[in-house]
């Protein structure tokens, strides 16, 4: 096993490969606290990829209701059961932030990769066949009906969605339990395919992957897994011209919950300082947006905004330590990133950098019991060359409709 640096656990890790090198990581931030669950996400992926024989069970991208949904079922208590038994008691986390290589403290515990048995690479599972079958399972499932009514800080009765696609990981799972070399991270944007020449389907990667996003196909007896809609990162699609454009999951979505970009990575797999990149900026600026299970340690590139209504007990286990921080940042946002927030879902193009225009004093209003100022300041998108692609003001501008809207 090689060493290598995983900044969301603070410390170096065990890996069966040295780091690779990239230009620049497919990455992407997700608002828990605005998804409804419509699932056009779902459905823009199942028609665009996945409906084709021998894919009807593929959901490359899914959207389940916590805490008892789970596409395949109990996905992630599974894994977290086998973790604890391999390490009884010892999956904790030094809680104490640090720079920007350990933002989140440091995990004491074992990862996948630590935890495996003696011949293994990683620490995981195949699911059974009627896992795959009920993606819907629990759907707007809650903890239990409240008997004093809802309030936050913490809801009594609590359930929330969480959209999932592949997270492209820095440190794949599936990558390093693949006996065929089959799977590989491009360089140019650190996206995880899958070979289908080499595959012999195996399922070492299905097995492999923690978060269950690498998946059988029975009638070419190969995997297949999200390919992070790669012709529409190239810019091939002529929608924008020859601009990076967001995947079909992204750009499909309702409630205007995801950002997705590229961020320029180090050599040991941090991000660059770029404080004008809106993914930068919510990761590590404001650090509102977290990784989802940090602790199997794959350092995942699809980042969380954690619900606010949900006990902290339970998001400490899925998001780490930082949930204290993200949510009151979220709750009272800074001017700057109030204006970022506006940001997301506003247009197709990717987004390389950002800018805020200031604008007038909207309100004065009271959250969590201290006076907050509303501004409407104007968000300001480029792409890679610097061009204005999109600008977005904080409050919505009122367009009243002519007396006259029909032809007749």
């Amino acid at each position: 096993m090689a060493q290598v640096h995983n900044w969301h656990l603070g410390r170096d890790m065990e890996y069966p490969y040295t780091g690779g090198t990239y230009d620049r990581q497919f990455a992407a931030v997700f608002n828990i606290n605005r998804c409804i669950a419509c699932q056009t996400c779902t459905m823009s992926c199942k028609s665009t990829w996945t409906h084709s024989p021998g894919q009807e069970l593929m959901w490359w991208n899914n959207v389940e209701t916590k805490p008892y949904g789970g596409y395949p079922t109990h996905w992630d208590s599974r894994l977290l059961s086998m973790l604890e038994t391999a390490n009884p008691g010892g999956q904790t986390w030094t809680k104490e932030p640090g720079p920007t290589s350990a933002p989140y403290g440091q995990f004491s515990g074992q990862t996948i990769f630590e935890a495996a048995d003696l011949g293994q690479r990683v620490l995981g599972y195949i699911p059974e066949e009627n896992d795959w079958k009920a993606p819907n399972r629990f759907e707007d499932h809650a903890t239990g009906a409240p008997r004093t009514g809802a309030s936050l800080p913490e809801h009594e009765g609590w359930f929330f969605y969480l959209a999932r696609i592949c997270n492209h990981c820095t440190y794949p799972g599936c990558l390093a339990a693949c006996p065929r070399n089959a799977i590989y991270k491009r360089p140019e944007d650190g996206i995880v395919l899958i070979d289908q020449e080499r595959c012999r389907g195996y399922q070492k990667c299905v097995e492999g992957c923690p978060y269950k996003k690498s998946m059988y196909r029975p009638t070419t007896r190969t995997s297949e897994k999200c390919i992070a809609c790669y012709p529409r990162i190239e810019g091939s699609d002529p929608l924008t011209g020859g601009d990076p454009m967001e995947t079909r999951c992204m750009t499909a979505c309702v409630g205007k919950i995801r950002m997705q970009g590229l961020v320029n990575v180090n050599t040991d797999g941090t991000w660059m300082n770029e404080p004008s990149h809106p993914l930068y900026y919510m990761v590590h600026e404001e650090k509102i947006a977290l990784p989802l299970y940090p602790q199997f340690g794959t350092q995942p590139n699809i980042y969380y905004i954690p619900p606010r209504w949900v006990p902290r007990q339970y998001l400490y286990q899925m998001f780490g330590p930082g949930v204290d921080h993200a949510i009151e940042a979220y709750t009272r946002p800074s001017r700057r990133l109030l204006a970022v927030l506006q940001l997301f879902r506003a247009t197709q193009k990717i987004i390389f950098s950002f800018d805020v225009e200031e604008g007038p004093l909207l309100s004065e209003i009271v959250v969590d019991g201290a006076p907050m100022e509303l501004y409407d300041d104007t968000a300001v998108g480029f792409d890679q060359n610097g061009n204005e692609i999109i600008r977005v003001k904080v409050e919505d501008p009122l367009i009243e409709r002519p007396g006259k809207i029909n032809s007749l």
